[in-house]
């Protein structure tokens, strides 16, 4: 069974800390992923104020946020602008596409397109699209050939901004199987490989759920013969949840479980993709809107 293994690099310490561990701790099972870098500021602490919203105050609590993602995350550009993540960390980034990983831009400023994308229109999507790409091109020496929307927030001009740029998929949603994203009516060309598997954050302290069954749960969440891909984060599996994730990849190894780039999820299809819209949704765990795969 292979599974689509996509890694969300959101933050500075994300990056500094949890791509090296994950990069080393891959290597020791000889898989490789797709990385999504942020690259741009890492205002990541103005999230701050959404602890006025129940529903993200409880999930911090649930998940003990800051144990989980540090104080330097949840403070982090909120009262001078964050480090240009980009700049000051070219380099593992760089080790990471040299290791063999699929590497794909993941959101110049992920704070501001998780709180204000609904809003955004072309020219200031095409904006933030032209600096991220512009700076992981400078970095890994090549334009990145796939994307993955901040916290699975997408919109349909967010669709067609980013046929402007050589994207041979995106991850832009949650869904079941590969497809055509329609808009207008339109089919348009890039594929959109969606997450499947829900995340640690959205299911970890829910319905008996802890990090000594974590492990078991989401293995059990594959389906044989189906669409399989799982994202996790750099700052949550890279760091402190590190063993955890090593013992995942184990156990998964010694069920048959392939952990693959989502680039490689593509080969062997034959003919059309299905088509399908993007419609905005809710699920469980998760506080706000998501982008899901919709009808055709």
């Amino acid at each position: 069974m292979n599974v689509g293994l996509r890694i969300d690099v959101d933050t500075y310490r994300g990056t500094k800390l949890g791509v090296p561990n994950l990069c080393a701790v891959l290597a020791e099972q000889g898989v490789r992923a797709s990385f999504f870098f942020s690259v741009g500021p890492d205002n990541m602490g103005r999230h701050l104020w959404r602890l006025l919203r129940p529903a993200f105050l409880i999930k911090m609590l649930r998940t003990n946020a800051a144990g989980l993602y540090g104080w330097d995350i949840l403070l982090r550009g909120t009262v001078t602008p964050g480090p240009i993540i980009g700049r000051r960390l070219a380099g593992v980034i760089r080790s990471a596409a040299e290791a063999g990983h699929e590497i794909g831009l993941h959101a110049w400023d992920h704070h501001a397109w998780q709180q204000k994308i609904a809003s955004w229109e072309g020219p200031e999507i095409r904006k933030v699209l032209e600096r991220g790409t512009e700076m992981l091109t400078e970095i890994i020496g090549r334009a990145p050939d796939c994307s993955a929307a901040p916290a699975w927030r997408c919109t349909d001009e967010v669709l067609l901004e980013k046929l402007r740029f050589p994207f041979r998929f995106n991850s832009d949603c949650r869904g079941d199987h590969i497809f055509q994203p329609v808009v207008a009516g339109k089919a348009l060309a890039q594929a959109q490989i969606p997450t499947t598997l829900p995340t640690y954050d959205e299911i970890v302290g829910r319905d008996g759920i802890n990090e000594g069954n974590y492990n078991e749960f989401l293995l059990g969440k594959l389906r044989p013969g189906q669409l399989n891909t799982l994202t996790i984060h750099a700052e949550v599996e890279g760091i402190r949840c590190l063993p955890m994730f090593r013992e995942f990849l184990h156990n998964a190894a010694e069920r048959g479980v392939c952990f693959v780039p989502m680039g490689s999820l593509l080969k062997g299809l034959d003919g059309e993709l299905p088509k399908a819209s993007m419609v905005a949704r809710s699920i469980a765990g998760r506080e706000g809107w998501i982008s899901c795969q919709g009808s055709g």
